[in-house]
């Protein structure tokens, strides 16, 4: 594997969940694989799970690891074309990419939406020159489009719990006070087509996401309905992404906040968030607490999605 960004370069599911499983029985199975190996991971947004996670799956196999956190410990970079650097921007991303490349030998860029320009985002720009120009294999952490890293890990955790062969999973837009990207619910209803779940998303009209990710999944606007008999509930808030409302909140409805009563509604699920939460706002204190909560497994396999993925763009070099 070269690079990894979306559902489609990890190959079958069915053999990469396999390997995960495998990798969580013995995370220590393969520390030769990245020995004198070193990982570069680089943060122009903040993290908890990504940088923890991803940070202890490099170790598992054996690598070093370097983290620069870009609008903190290095100069302020331009990634614009044909502009004149005469602002406080002093270095240009086209030389610090390969200069980067040069001191690693796998590249991990988190990089997310800026809602200034729906092209610009959904162009993944500075992900795609990182791809281009680092001569490294290039992952994402999350960036403005799409966070695989965290759907493999959904993914990991609804086969661990799952009931049924094809369970009815339910991705409910929920209240939050400022605007938040796509990408978790964009990469979460890529990866639950890709493995043929029965997906229902459920939100306010004018927070229709992309229908290159929505795919096959029905979409319901009434969110009990949409609850009923369902075997997951995976709660995300996201900003508008039509026109002309991008990267808008449309609304702050705590109608939609999970509760108890509307778990009530579907087949005894298990509650799902990729944290951090706004408690009270996309979930309450009692169902986030309850015992069908899986939001701490749900980022514990954040640690064995990243060692897959690791070990299959070591296996590349």
């Amino acid at each position: 594997m070269k690079k990894f960004t979306c559902v489609q370069d990890i190959g079958d599911l069915r053999t990469a969940v396999a390997e995960a499983l495998a990798v969580k029985r013995d995370r220590f199975a393969r520390t030769e694989l990245g020995r004198n190996r070193t990982l570069l991971m680089l943060f122009f947004n903040s993290s908890l799970r990504t940088r923890l996670s991803t940070q202890k799956a490099a170790m598992n196999l054996g690598m070093n690891v370097m983290v620069l956190d870009v609008n903190q410990g290095a100069w302020k970079l331009e990634t614009e074309r044909g502009v004149v650097m005469d602002g406080d921007r002093p270095e240009h991303l086209l030389e610090a990419i390969p200069v980067m490349g040069c001191y690693c030998d796998v590249i991990g860029i988190r990089s997310f939406a800026r809602f200034e320009s729906k092209e610009e985002d959904y162009g993944e720009r500075i992900l795609e020159q990182f791809i281009r120009y680092s001569g490294r294999p290039v992952f994402s952490m999350e960036a403005a489009t799409r966070h695989p890293l965290q759907s493999f890990a959904d993914l990991i955790t609804i086969e661990e719990h799952k009931r049924t062969e094809r369970p009815k999973v339910v991705l409910t837009w929920a209240p939050h006070p400022k605007a938040l990207p796509q990408a978790v619910p964009n990469s979460f209803a890529e990866w639950m087509n890709a493995a043929d779940y029965e997906l229902v998303i459920t939100h306010p009209e004018g927070y229709e996401l992309d229908p290159q990710f929505v795919g096959c999944a029905r979409v319901e606007y009434d969110q009990r309905r949409a609850f009923e008999g369902a075997d997951f509930i995976y709660a995300k808030n996201w900003a508008a992404y039509r026109d002309p409302h991008y990267g808008e909140v449309l609304s702050k409805d705590r109608a939609w906040t999970v509760d108890a009563g509307k778990m009530a509604l579907t087949n005894d699920a298990y509650f799902m968030h990729c944290l951090p939460v706004r408690r009270n706002m996309i979930v309450t204190d009692e169902v986030i607490e309850g015992p069908r909560s899986l939001v701490i497994p749900e980022a514990a396999n954040r640690e064995i999605a990243a060692q897959v993925v690791l070990g299959r763009l070591l296996e590349g070099l």
